[in-house]
């Protein structure tokens, strides 16, 4: 079953270190994933979240507000 990955964040440095972080780890691990970048702002206030960037999987909000190692995100995916 596919993951779906959604990064929110408005384009900042931080939010596209996130964005290259997961794509880097689904592509080096073969992982069956959607990656959605969410830029809108109105998007993310769904979330209610106030700090970006942030890594939400499969509707689940796992990290806030700072970029994660590579290993981190694999362990949230596997």
């Amino acid at each position: 079953m596919s993951k779906v990955i959604k990064i929110l964040g408005t384009g900042c440095p931080k939010c596209k270190s996130m964005t290259n972080v997961v794509k880097d780890v689904v592509k080096e691990h073969n992982i069956d994933a959607t990656i959605d970048k969410v830029e809108d702002i109105m998007e993310i206030m769904k979330f209610n979240i106030m700090t970006t960037p942030a890594l939400v999987i499969d509707d689940v909000i796992t990290i806030k507000g700072r970029v994660p190692s590579k290993d981190e995100v694999l362990k949230l995916l596997n």
